[in-house]
């Protein structure tokens, strides 16, 4: 982005385009995008397909973007679900999600 579209992105809100780049890098910063390159363990995402916190399609480019560098994801898909899961079945299917993966990624191997 340039700094003529930074410094127009907010007018009328008091930023200046020094405030605003700084925001937009603090964001960068917050984002696990910016720490791809350290992921080395698998993964489990659970993530509601209507969520409006989150994007769901930024878990799908994290998804994307650690497949690309070798990590093991796994993924829990909850239709029609929000942020915090509103459903209960929506908590049975996280909760089962969630022991499953402990106990596939964290148990050692039988002898």
């Amino acid at each position: 982005m340039n700094p003529s579209t930074l410094a127009h992105a907010l007018v009328g809100d008091g930023l200046t385009e020094d405030q605003l780049k700084e925001a937009l890098a603090v964001e960068f910063r917050s984002s696990p995008i910016s720490t791809i390159d350290t992921w080395r363990s698998p993964v489990l995402f659970i993530h509601g397909d209507d969520d409006r916190t989150v994007d769901f399609r930024q878990t799908i480019e994290l998804r994307s973007r650690l497949v690309a560098k070798g990590v093991k994801v796994e993924e829990v898909v909850l239709p029609d679900e929000v942020h915090d899961s509103l459903l209960w079945r929506s908590w049975v299917k996280t909760a089962r999600a969630a022991a499953d993966f402990f106990e596939t990624t964290l148990k050692p191997p039988q002898r």
